[in-house]
């Protein structure tokens, strides 16, 4: 058998690993891949918006199945043109995958599933009246979100009328997002700690994955800005609903959503959740893995996670039993220095090869440099993986293991897995 795996991060290395361990060893390809990929199968040189080209590759080496990883995959429509040529997919079309790449048409979905969300308005530079109205509305207390693609970064939590009125500029007249950010969603601000639920769909029947918790802020106590996760924990069992409520409320309701608009979701629905004494109301919806999460959730379930994606890509899933968890894992970012602003590069790594046999290392922003040396190449280095019977021995391994991994300016938040994540006060 051979696999596909589309992308460069963290989470297609996770990917990547979580088919190579298949009981049937399969060959594994990656495109682009990055320096951990490379350790698995063949990296080739393919641009994750290339959505012709992803699909004469797949051709070219008879692959059995695509897994698309990124957004910017997805909405380039790489699933639609590898299931035109007839290839096996794991990963929603293009107009599937709006439910993440537009926050507007999310909340619309919502709004008709009766999915429990936030009080939210979303209009343009020509329209700013009406949300500086809803802003006033709320005295503040609210989160301003590029409606389009913007890598992680386009959520501002705001706690005063000055702060969203100046989020909005950033979006509408510096254009601090590009294109992404012409159309803004104001939301009312919840309070509570969040949580993803992970439901693997073949258009019709899912099944769910470990819930999980992530920490976006750049600093310890969840300072600092947004991030696109510093580290994250599964399973986040610790205050998150139980999981046939969230089917029940927000999966099954969403799933028949789409289907009914002639777009059925084939892929990983990825449900971001804000969790309070009163509920729990979503606060997005992915289209794909999330990143870290990815790499706690994958370890968790299990060797046939491969046989899951195979299932699903081709409508043929069991129904929405959810998959075995045994155990906890824990990541822990090891990032490049002046990220998230302006990540530094090119400096060696060393100290992989003293890491413990049962401890996981993903690769997110590195390469092989002409002299063959393993190097940064982004802002997110590597993400370490710690395993164990519980959250907080897997914390204690993937700390233990992270102190053996050098590259000149890293850093890490010292606290993942220790408070909740996403704590709106």
């Amino acid at each position: 058998m051979r696999v596909l795996v589309v992308g460069s991060g963290g989470r297609e290395h996770a990917l990547a690993w979580a088919c190579a361990r298949h009981e049937s060893r399969p060959e594994v390809i990656c495109a682009p891949g990055n320096g951990g990929t490379a350790q698995l199968g063949t990296n080739v040189a393919v641009s994750v918006t290339d959505a012709p080209a992803v699909a004469r590759l797949a051709r070219e080496r008879e692959v059995d199945l695509i897994v698309v990883g990124p957004d910017a995959a997805l909405a380039a429509g790489v699933s639609d043109t590898c299931r035109e040529a007839g290839l096996t997919v794991f990963g929603p079309s293009a107009a599937a995958a709006k439910i993440e790449w537009s926050k507007t048409h999310a909340k619309q979905v919502m709004d008709q599933a009766g999915v429990p969300t936030a009080r939210w308005r979303s209009g343009t530079r020509e329209s700013r009246s009406d949300l500086f109205d809803f802003v006033l509305e709320l005295d503040g207390h609210c989160v301003v979100k590029a409606d389009g693609l913007a890598a992680g970064k386009g959520v501002a939590v705001c706690d005063t009328r000055e702060d969203a009125f100046a989020a909005l500029a950033a979006c509408l007249d510096e254009r601090r997002f590009g294109d992404a950010g012409s159309v803004v969603v104001v939301e009312e601000r919840l309070r509570g700690t969040e949580v993803s639920v992970f439901a693997i769909c073949d258009g019709r029947r899912y099944q769910l994955l470990a819930p999980a918790r992530d920490y976006k802020r750049a600093h310890d106590s969840d300072h600092g800005p947004n991030t696109g996760g510093m580290g994250a924990y599964a399973p986040a069992t610790d205050g998150c609903p139980p999981l046939g409520e969230v089917a029940v409320q927000v999966i099954e309701p969403t799933l028949a959503a789409l289907r009914e608009a002639g777009t059925p979701f084939v892929g990983c629905l990825y449900v971001g959740l804000m969790v309070s004494p009163d509920g729990f109301r979503v606060l997005e919806f992915n289209a794909r893995f999330g990143d870290p999460e990815t790499q706690v959730v994958v370890p968790l379930a299990g060797p046939g996670f491969l046989d899951l994606l195979l299932a699903a890509a081709r409508g043929e899933l069991a129904g929405p039993a959810p998959a075995p968890v045994a155990g906890a894992a824990v990541v822990v970012v090891a990032a490049a220095q002046g990220y998230p602003a302006a990540p530094r590069t090119d400096d060696p790594i060393t100290g992989l090869g003293d890491l413990d046999g049962d401890a996981l290392c993903f690769h997110a922003g590195t390469a092989r440099d002409q002299r063959g040396r393993l190097v940064t190449t982004g802002g997110r280095v590597l993400g370490i993986v710690g395993q164990g019977g519980d959250v907080a021995t897997a914390r204690r391994l993937a700390y233990e293991n992270l102190e053996r991994v050098h590259f000149a300016g890293m850093w890490s938040r010292s606290d993942i897995a220790t408070l909740p994540a996403g704590v709106r006060r």
